[in-house]
């Protein structure tokens, strides 16, 4: 497989950094094909702006949407832009590896999703009609490839559970693998996940760096989480409200779009799916 690893922090010598490097050495081991973009190496732009638009007329009001479409369309956004672009057309599997801060990701690395994701790629593709509301949630450009996070929090991993203080981490992560991820098309992966950040050890950190080889080696095996379809007919069209009935028993919020199933945990023990983050504690 062909991987494209995102990496938004800003010290090479970072936990997340080492991480990165057991990644891709492990993925290189099996053979696949690994590229990254190295967000502050690169010097990534985060800021949408008139420049990223060359055909807008210096007088012209922006409008960042149309301004993408005709940008997109024109094959007129800048190289940087389209560079990323080609790299995700490239790519059988995405991997946006953050530290969480603020609970969401860096500004960096939503900068690259608000100039890359561009209007005709990842968005406004597809028929609106009474039947379809364009290609996207399960559908899209990028249908048929696969992405990830691995992410780094500084708390506990009881702080991100379903009573924790900071909210589930499935909900905080929602927003990127449902809203940025799973919207163009992905095959949504559940994510990995390394709590107590600034406080693993050598043993812990050698622990955490065996499960995500795991992961690497697991990569065309693992289960997407199973996130409803957009079009396929669990939700009314045009108003985008799931079908009455078709909960779970006491879902509510963001899990009313995850279909119920069953999982084998590594134990062996069947359980219906509620989290998909794989956690790695400290101590783990």
């Amino acid at each position: 497989m062909k991987v494209l690893i995102v990496f938004a922090h800003p010290e090479p010598r970072s936990l997340n950094g080492s991480l990165r490097d057991v990644a891709v050495r492990e993925l290189e081991a099996e053979g696949h094909e690994v590229r990254v973009s190295d967000l502050y190496a690169q010097g990534w732009t985060s800021e949408v702006g008139r420049a990223d638009f060359p055909l807008l007329p210096p007088d012209a009001r922006l409008a960042p949407a149309a301004a993408s479409k005709q940008a997109f369309e024109s094959g007129t956004l800048t190289a940087d832009v389209k560079a990323e672009i080609e790299k995700l057309l490239w790519a059988d599997v995405l991997i946006l590896q953050f530290p969480l801060w603020w609970f969401s990701m860096p500004a960096i690395l939503k900068g690259w999703v608000d100039r890359v994701f561009a209007y005709g790629f990842a968005y406004g593709v597809g028929e609106h009609s009474d039947k379809r509301w364009g290609d996207r949630y399960g559908e899209g450009r990028l249908a048929g490839k696969r992405a990830m996070l691995i992410v780094t929090a500084g708390g506990w991993q009881e702080h991100y559970s379903a009573r924790g203080i900071n909210g589930p981490i499935d909900d905080l992560l929602f927003p990127i693998n449902h809203g940025i991820l799973y919207y163009p098309g992905y095959d949504v992966l559940p994510p990995f996940v390394v709590y107590k950040a600034d406080k693993l050890d050598e043993a812990g950190f050698q622990a955490t760096a065996e499960r995500l080889r795991e992961r690497m080696r697991t990569l065309a095996t693992t289960s997407p989480i199973p996130y409803r379809r957009q079009n396929g007919g669990d939700y009314l069209i045009p108003s985008m409200r799931l079908r009455a009935g078709l909960e779970h028993s006491g879902a509510t919020s963001f899990a009313l779009h995850v279909e119920q199933v069953e999982a084998r945990s590594p134990m062996g023990e069947t359980s219906s799916v509620h989290s998909t983050a794989e956690g790695c504690a400290a101590t783990a």
